[in-house]
C-alpha cells in the first residue's frame, strides 16, 4: 500500500453526518485526507479549483449526497461525468434516499456505487468502514492532476 494519502471529497450538507464521517475516517488504518463541501455549487467550485478553492487537491474519490441546497447531487454527478477533466473520478452516492428512481438515475449518470446511509451511529460507522475497506485498501486510482 502507498503511504500517499487518499484524497476524499465529501459533499454533504448534514453537519451530524459530516462529523460521523470525519470521525470514521480519522479512525482509518489508511492514510487519507477528507475534504468537505456543503452543497453542490461548492463541490463543483472545489473540483474546478475556483475561488476559494484554487489550491484544492483533486480528490481520488467523491462521496456525494443527493439532497442538498443550491444544487442537488444528481445534477452535480451529471456535471462531473460530462467534464473531461473530472469524469474519471469515481463518485459514490451516499444518501438517505432509497427511491428506486434515484438509484436508477445515479447509475445512469455513471455513479460508481450507491450507498443508503444507515440509521444510527454504529451502523453509519460500519458503512464508512466498509467504504474505507474497499475503496481505500483495494482500489487503485489514476494519478492526480
Amino acid at each position: 500500500m502507498s503511504a500517499t494519502p487518499i484524497h476524499i471529497l465529501l459533499v454533504e450538507d448534514s453537519e451530524p453526518d459530516i462529523l460521523l464521517t470525519q470521525e470514521a475516517f480519522e479512525d482509518a488504518q489508511i492514510a487519507n485526507r477528507l475534504h468537505v463541501t456543503r452543497d453542490g455549487v461548492e463541490a463543483l467550485a472545489f473540483l474546478r479549483r475556483q475561488p476559494p478553492f484554487e489550491q484544492a487537491s483533486r480528490p481520488d474519490v467523491i462521496l456525494l449526497d443527493i439532497n442538498m441546497p443550491r444544487k442537488g447531487g444528481l445534477e452535480v454527478l451529471s456535471e462531473i461525468k460530462a467534464d473531461t477533466a473530472l469524469q474519471h473520478i469515481p463518485v459514490v452516492i451516499l444518501t438517505t434516499s432509497q427511491a428506486e428512481e434515484d438509484i436508477l438515475r445515479s447509475y445512469r449518470s455513471h455513479a460508481s456505487s450507491y450507498i443508503v446511509k444507515p440509521v444510527g451511529f454504529e451502523n453509519f460507522h460500519r458503512a464508512i468502514k466498509a467504504f474505507e475497506s474497499y475503496w481505500l485498501s483495494f482500489v487503485r486510482f489514476p494519478p492526480r492532476s
